[in-house]
């Protein structure tokens, strides 16, 4: 089992920013890549970003390259996302995720676990 847990998020206005971060517990070392996806209401869950075990390769939603940032501290066993220039569409529930190797970590379908997630709201 794996356990996540997701924080920081908040109400921000618009340009601003925040970091989020993913506690992860339990068998970690069996789904070492980990991931952020979104969703908002009406919408499906879309992916953010992924990072892979050793931290040396990150992927990014095209609409988040530049402006969001995924890191880890495997020390730490935590994940974090950092948001920049925040828009109001950036507005979502945002979850971590964890995965094996050897996955297609663009896709959601391709993670075992999740956390509960945590509410971003950016006003105008």
């Amino acid at each position: 089992q794996v356990q996540l847990a997701e924080s920081g998020g908040g109400l921000v206005q618009a340009g601003g920013s925040l970091r989020l971060s993913c506690a992860t517990s339990g068998r970690t070392f069996a789904l070492p890549n980990m991931g952020w996806f979104r969703q908002a209401p009406g919408n499906e869950r879309e992916f953010v970003a992924a990072i892979t075990w050793n931290g040396r390769t990150t992927y990014y939603a095209d609409a988040m390259q530049g402006r969001f940032t995924i890191s880890r501290d495997n020390a730490k066993n935590t994940m974090y996302l950092q948001l920049n220039s925040l828009k109001p569409e950036d507005t979502a529930v945002y979850y971590c995720a964890a995965a094996g190797f050897g996955r297609n970590l663009r896709s959601r379908d391709e993670y075992d676990y999740w956390g509960q997630g945590t509410q971003v709201t950016v006003s105008s």
